[in-house]
């Protein structure tokens, strides 16, 4: 990623003992928040995400009921207000089991898209800085595991690992993480090609210092993009999982798991399959407008 900037105004670039050193000229947080606030959009599905997280977090606070109890007074209930999002089909909750779903939904998307990054971003980053048989044999590894569809993947690993929560999310994660070495790979050769890489080699720096300290931070912005992006479907990814029975177990609430169980009550009660679908929507959709707009905002061509 270049600036443009003269080598002798790169910073971070060691130097020689006397001679100053060589410093690239970072981005403006200042200037970056401003191109983002100037996509609604954006801020949109920076807003929805903040909403979906607090409540996520606060969901034992924010949910009017145990979100397992059952109240047979409530079986199928509509909405009403005791239960704005009306009764499941044991009489629980659903306004109270869509909030603790939530951190079964979003919990799954960032601690997979995090599994994802720690192994691809090294990977990556060995396979682009290395380069020869090491990139080769890298590559010919992740060209095979993006042969397979990412959902069929997390699929077969989840079936393979057994049903759980933390299975779903290994699997999803490990399903995701040739997506970010063979991104990482591509943005490590296209930034040590660059002029001020260059100068740090020649100024002496080893390959570990100019692969950690000059390549990898000019490659985050792509990867938090990404990263943003794949939490979107890894939502998708936790809620069919669920849905075929291996996410997250019953009573506990989980968006998809709660799609299970509303698919046979669509007629009698369609409320129970509503919510959960909407909260999938939204929450995909926030995400994706969310990377959408750091995309955008971290755009080099973009910054002024």
């Amino acid at each position: 990623m270049s600036t443009g900037t003269p080598l002798a105004e790169a910073p971070g670039l060691a130097a020689p003992a006397g001679q100053p050193a060589l410093v690239r000229e970072p981005g403006s947080l200042a200037s970056f928040w401003r191109r983002l606030r100037a996509r609604p959009s954006a801020v949109l599905g920076l807003a929805i995400v903040v909403l979906l997280v607090g409540v996520a977090a606060f969901a034992d606070i924010v949910a009017p009921y145990d979100p397992t109890a059952t109240d047979w007074g409530a079986v199928r209930a509509a909405p009403s207000l005791a239960h704005p999002f009306g009764g499941d089909e044991v009489g629980r909750d659903v306004l109270s089991r869509i909030i603790h779903g939530a951190r079964a939904s979003l919990g799954a998307g960032l601690v997979s898209v995090g599994l994802a990054v720690a192994l691809g971003l090294p990977i990556g980053l060995l396979a682009g800085y290395a380069g020869g048989w090491i990139d080769a044999l890298i590559m010919r590894l992740t060209d095979a595991l993006l042969a397979i569809p990412f959902l069929i993947l997390a699929i077969a690993l989840a079936a393979f690992l057994g049903p759980s929560l933390t299975n779903a999310m290994l699997a999803i994660g490990l399903s995701a993480t040739s997506t970010f070495v063979r991104l990482t790979r591509a943005q490590v050769r296209a930034v040590a090609a660059e002029e001020f890489v260059e100068a740090a080699r020649s100024v002496g720096n080893p390959p570990w210092r100019i692969a950690l300290v000059h390549i990898l931070p000019n490659i985050v912005p792509a990867i938090l993009v990404q990263a943003t992006l794949t939490i979107a479907a890894a939502i998708i990814a936790e809620a069919s999982l669920s849905f075929l029975g291996l996410g997250q177990q019953p009573p506990e609430p989980s968006w998809g798991a709660m799609l299970t169980v509303a698919k046979n009550f669509m007629d009698q009660a369609p409320w129970m399959a509503i919510w959960p679908g909407l909260s999938i929507f939204l929450a995909v959709l926030a995400f994706n407008l969310l990377g959408d707009g750091l995309r955008d905002a971290l755009d080099p061509r973009q910054r002024t």
